[in-house]
């Protein structure tokens, strides 16, 4: 069944307005100065990790594939831009028959990066590129940003499975983009239907708090939980008191209980008391789940405790504090004229203030140390040099305006858990440090 067929808010039939103005009133003057048809090359990358981060994690990938897949200008987006008058109607017939048709490189999803890495580049003519500027980071920013919060918390949480239900602390679609970036990051399942219809994640949940209430006594309300969903359930059970709480839950369930869930109070202590008192009572195979606003310090601090599986909502979808990667979409080279054959030419933005950018097509590679571990990001223009050609991070995504790089989101979810594993073991350490590898620029990227 297709999405669109349940009207459900999870996808859009055109991205074309999600973009800045400016992409389009660019179109119109290149339009006009006879420019729009260079050959160019743009690069998405960061020039920083967020403030203490190891690593950053690539993530949204599949969705810019859709986007840039679905970027039309239909009727109804022309009449909005002709009724503002954003441009003019030669512009106006350009974007009519808009199709991307240009080449998409970039790091596969999952991957990690570094400052400097050429995560995406897009290739094509600048009218057609510079269109997906907005669109392609408003995708990057956030998922990644997800991303690498769940795989910090899915390192602090070890084998001990986490859940994403995060969708109540977000905007609506915000929360299925955030589900998957938080599977490709590493966690399990999902409490967000959406998501789990669009993307395929598996989703759990049960009860809240509200249905104990609902009922005169808890034991009720646990009765007809166990009765409607079956012993292997998880019972909320500090809405009250949790000791009589766990005490009733096994005298309704039985030693069967699936699961009890703690949603409040000092979690590594009441951990320790639930999983004694479980035990005595002869449920020695009932699990506990914990959430109550948890972060990755949080999950760490509980590695000593009995838990079994952790629920994480607002951190996660916030990205535990840093809710963007701050990449950024810049023209690296651009050919001289429209003529296909013309060679392209180096360009970079020179400013101070931090935000220049190096010149020139990139390619990139992570160089491993004698026991294979990796020891740096090499970032280069021209030849790759040949002890690096089969550590070549971007792959080919868009052939001729043509995705060719589809996969299932298992895929990037398991790609993720081997890049990680091949870093520094410091890259997992939750402590405030540098980026565990350096990025390395080759000397042709300066143009020596």
């Amino acid at each position: 069944m297709d999405v669109a067929d349940l009207g459900l808010p999870v996808d859009v039939p055109s991205t074309a307005l999600f973009t800045d103005q400016y992409e389009l009133t660019m179109l119109q003057a290149a339009l006009k100065a006879g420019t729009a048809e260079r050959r160019s090359v743009f690069e998405v990358f960061t020039r920083r990790l967020p403030h203490g981060r190891r690593y950053g994690v690539v993530a949204g990938t599949g969705r810019v594939l859709d986007a840039v897949e679905n970027f039309r200008f239909d009727e109804g987006v022309l009449g909005f831009l002709r009724e503002r008058g954003i441009v003019d109607e030669e512009t106006l017939k350009w974007l009519a028959g808009y199709r991307f048709r240009g080449d998409v490189w970039g790091y596969p999803e999952g991957e990690v990066y570094f400052p400097g890495s050429p995560i995406l580049r897009v290739e094509g003519s600048f009218a057609e590129c510079v269109l997906l500027e907005t669109v392609i980071l408003s995708i990057l920013n956030h998922d990644s940003a997800i991303a690498a919060a769940a795989s910090r918390m899915a390192s602090a949480a070890g084998d001990r499975p986490l859940i994403e239900m995060g969708a109540r602390r977000t905007h609506e679609l915000a929360a299925v983009a955030a589900s998957r970036a938080a599977y490709v990051g590493g966690f399990a399942t999902t409490s967000d239907l959406a998501a789990g219809f669009r993307y395929g994640i598996p989703t759990v949940g049960t009860s809240a708090h509200a249905f104990t209430l609902l009922h005169d006594r808890e034991r009720d309300a646990f009765q007809a939980q166990v009765e409607s969903l079956g012993r292997g359930t998880t019972l909320l059970v500090d809405t009250y008191d949790v000791a009589e709480a766990v005490r009733t839950a096994v005298e309704v369930a039985g030693p069967e209980l699936g699961a009890v869930r703690i949603d409040s109070g000092d979690l590594l202590l009441v951990a320790h008391r639930v999983r004694q008192q479980l035990d005595e009572l002869g449920a020695t195979g009932t699990k506990i789940v914990v959430t109550s606003d948890l972060d990755e310090y949080a999950i760490a601090s509980l590695a000593a405790a009995p838990v079994d599986a952790y629920g994480v909502g607002t951190q996660l979808v916030t990205g535990s504090g840093h809710p963007t990667c701050s990449m950024v979409y810049k023209l690296v080279a651009r050919a001289d004229s429209a003529d296909p054959a013309a060679p392209l030419v180096p360009v970079a933005k020179k400013s101070s203030g931090g935000k220049t950018s190096v010149g020139g097509r990139k390619w990139a590679a992570r160089r491993l140390d004698r026991d294979g571990v990796a020891e740096a990001e090499v970032v280069g223009t021209g030849p790759v040099p040949d002890e690096l050609a089969g550590r070549q991070l971007l792959v080919r995504l868009v052939e001729a305006g043509e995705v060719v790089a589809r996969e299932p989101l298992d895929v990037p979810r398991d790609r993720h858990i081997a890049a990680r594993a091949a870093l520094p073991l410091s890259a997992t350490q939750l402590s405030r440090g540098e980026p565990v590898l350096p990025t390395e620029y080759t000397r042709d990227v300066s143009g020596s």
